[in-house]
């Protein structure tokens, strides 16, 4: 349902040999060195004549939609996305998510050169298992996600992998728009700025390479699919908004458990009344049968709420991609709050 990412944290591993996470750190260097030993250059598997032609046709695609990226959208010009990786397993990291039983503000794990961030990402969905299991037993809601992407942040030439590639060509396109977007700006500790704005170029990278290729019939189905989402996570994000209402509220333990079951089972009806509205596409059946906790509330806000936002600044700077990454990096330069008043403001007055 969420697409995820491990956001690159290995160099911190370089100066926190005395630490407690230092174990942890020496996963994931392994994992991420085991994944970049796999890189093929993909212009070697298309000149190979034992890459199958349903993949071959995917990385050809694929290269159209990265030159596509540097040259129509001003997006880095490197080897990111230039290389392939099959990692012979369904998502590339998984990660763990977690909150308190009665709060719907994410657990938070800091790290040098990256800050703080809402997720804590492995190599391997059985140590990602256990560790959510340990925040379980002392008495936090958690949930693994697999995830499909894999940054660097540039530090890296990141391979484009198979957890990325049996998908929607819109969907192609928007992993690697939205990874390479990472490189053009990211502020430290800052999720929700950094999603947005990555999230933002993505949509409108989309809508450049459908509408270029004039696949009228394919933007409109990307258009509806979208609108699904938004209307999904609008459900989601009331259904948060609920919980954290009912956790202010003085009750005993016992009560908010039991409402909070009632909130989840009236998200799941609304759900069932929105699949109606579609013509019964079931697209999020499966991510919807999960029996939820806050968990899977968390990031919902950190990929979308502040959307919105970054699509006045575009719209202000009359979706010319060079001026609006230069006003989100002076925007970046801000402290925290000062960037979060500035998206308000720019919000009401755009939008």
């Amino acid at each position: 349902m969420l697409r995820l990412k491990l956001i690159f944290l290995i160099f911190s591993a370089i100066t926190v040999s005395a630490c407690s996470s230092f174990g942890y750190y020496m996963d994931l260097m392994a994992g991420h060195s085991e994944l970049m030993e796999q890189r093929m250059p993909i212009k070697k598997l298309l000149a190979e004549k034992e890459t199958k032609p349903k993949l071959r046709k995917l990385l050809k695609k694929s290269q159209e939609i990265r030159d596509f990226a540097s040259i129509e959208l001003d997006l880095p010009e490197n080897d990111s996305y230039r290389m392939y990786a099959d990692l012979n397993r369904r998502y590339a990291v998984w990660n763990v998510i977690a909150a308190e039983e009665f709060s719907v503000q994410p657990k938070k794990w800091c790290f040098l050169f990256v800050g703080c961030l809402s997720y804590r990402g492995y190599f391997s969905k059985e140590v990602a298992t256990e560790y959510a299991n340990e925040l379980k037993s002392e008495g936090y809601d958690v949930y693994v996600a697999g995830a499909n992407a894999y940054s660097t942040l540039g530090w890296f030439d990141d391979p484009l992998l198979n957890t990325m590639m049996y998908k929607s060509e819109a969907t192609r396109a928007g992993i690697i728009f939205h990874e390479l977007a990472h490189q053009v700006v990211y502020i430290d500790d800052d999720s929700a700025f950094n999603e947005a704005f990555a999230t933002t170029v993505e949509q409108e990278g989309i809508r450049r390479w459908l509408e270029r290729n004039g696949d009228d019939a394919r933007y409109t189905e990307y258009l509806l699919n979208k609108k699904r989402d938004t209307q999904l996570n609008q459900l989601l994000q009331d259904t948060r908004n609920r919980l954290k209402d009912l956790y202010k509220i003085d009750l005993t333990e016992a009560v908010k458990r039991k409402t909070k079951k009632q909130i989840f089972v009236s998200m799941k009806s609304k759900y069932d009344q929105l699949k109606k509205k579609w013509g019964g596409y079931n697209a999020f059946d499966k991510w919807m049968s999960q029996d939820f906790n806050n968990s899977h509330l968390l990031l919902i806000a950190t990929y979308h709420d502040l959307v919105p936002m970054f699509k006045a600044i575009l719209k202000k700077e009359k979706y010319n991609l060079k001026r609006f990454y230069i006003a989100v990096e002076k925007l970046g330069a801000k402290n925290k709050e000062e960037r979060k008043s500035e998206l308000k403001q720019l919000a009401k007055v755009n939008l």
